[in-house]
């Protein structure tokens, strides 16, 4: 991949999100992306995402909702050479708003391939794009190792808006419309901050409140088993998708990425081992119906040989991703 220039303009859709926010620092801090110096980074948000310090002459920040008529253009208008494609509504608040979840994640999502498309055919551009998708794509009956060429069969809104945004990122870049590469994520853990909307939030909070001396909820049962991975991993997956030669990827653009295989047992003994049993009884059980069918369709633990193979690394304990976070995100105490 190369810019015309040499240099590199860089879109990240979605960066007021927490991995957004992250990968717009780490690509300030580096200087580069793909091996060659980024000369802009716009940064995209319905609301007005943050310019990483000391990336005021490198960062532009815009307060845009994709969903809008007419923003896919104005974003495409500027030819960028490498779009992140992070902006969702999350699981949670996808399965409770069918309408939003599908303006949000598949028809913003279109559009933006569209205009893509459009700037193509006027003059062959041709950026690299990297799209976020989710594990939720997959769907029971589920094997207990789910290999890369598993059959998509979601059972929720959400994931149904991410596997037809797989297909369109094959078929667009087939057509060589665009170049894409998407990412299933695992559920990141531990994610900084106020819990979200998202189903999957608890994963983060039985560990993340504890750590903090407060209270949490656990709405699973503690056999509940899935697949995590750390901001930090989520952003080095970013970063090193941008640069991937297409050609080793192959026509099926999405991989799944590498992650921790555990159950909620074992995060709780992590918390354990690092905070003590004081922390661990910080944890309430409170069972929720909603959130275990929605959780129980999903896929537990996978063999993500094709990503491992194209060099994509991750955690591989649950003690590690508390490290991670007590590193990078943790408050001061």
């Amino acid at each position: 991949m190369s810019s015309r220039e040499g240099r590199l303009k860089v879109l990240i859709i979605g960066a007021g999100g927490m991995i957004g926010s992250k990968l717009a620092r780490r690509i300030a801090s580096d200087g580069v992306l793909a091996g060659q110096a980024v000369s802009r980074l716009d940064l995209v948000d319905i609301g007005l995402p943050s310019v990483p310090p000391g990336a005021e002459g490198l960062a532009r920040a815009l307060a845009l909702d994709l969903s809008d008529e007419g923003v896919a253009e104005r974003l495409v208008g500027d030819r960028p050479d490498v779009i992140f494609h992070l902006a969702a509504v999350v699981s949670g608040a996808a399965e409770a708003d069918f309408e939003l979840g599908y303006r949000v994640n598949l028809d913003a999502t279109r559009a933006l391939f569209e205009a893509i498309r459009r700037a193509h055919m006027a003059e062959g551009y041709c950026p690299r794009l990297v799209f976020t998708s989710s594990l939720a794509v997959y769907g029971a009956p589920l094997p207990e190792l789910i290999p890369d060429d598993h059959i998509r069969a979601p059972h929720t809104s959400y994931g149904v808006q991410k596997a037809i945004t797989e297909l369109l990122l094959d078929d667009y870049t087939r057509r060589g419309f665009l170049d894409g590469i998407g990412l299933r994520l695992p559920t990141i853990v531990i994610r900084p901050g106020r819990p979200n909307a998202a189903a999957s939030g608890f994963f983060s909070g039985i560990l993340r409140e504890p750590l903090a001396g407060q209270r949490s909820v656990l709405p699973v049962d503690e056999t509940t088993r899935h697949w995590l991975a750390s901001p930090r991993s989520a952003v080095g997956f970013l970063v090193h998708a941008a640069g991937l030669d297409g050609k080793r990827v192959g026509p099926r653009r999405t991989l799944t990425m590498p992650g921790v295989d555990c159950t909620v047992a074992d995060q709780i003994a992590a918390l354990g081992r690092r905070a003590g049993p004081e922390a661990v009884a910080l944890i309430d059980r409170v069972p929720d119906p909603k959130i275990a069918t929605i959780i129980g369709g999903w896929p537990r633990a996978f063999a993500p040989e094709a990503a491992r193979c194209l060099g994509f690394t991750a955690e591989t304990t649950v003690d590690e991703l508390i490290d991670a976070y007590l590193e990078d995100d943790a408050p001061p105490a």
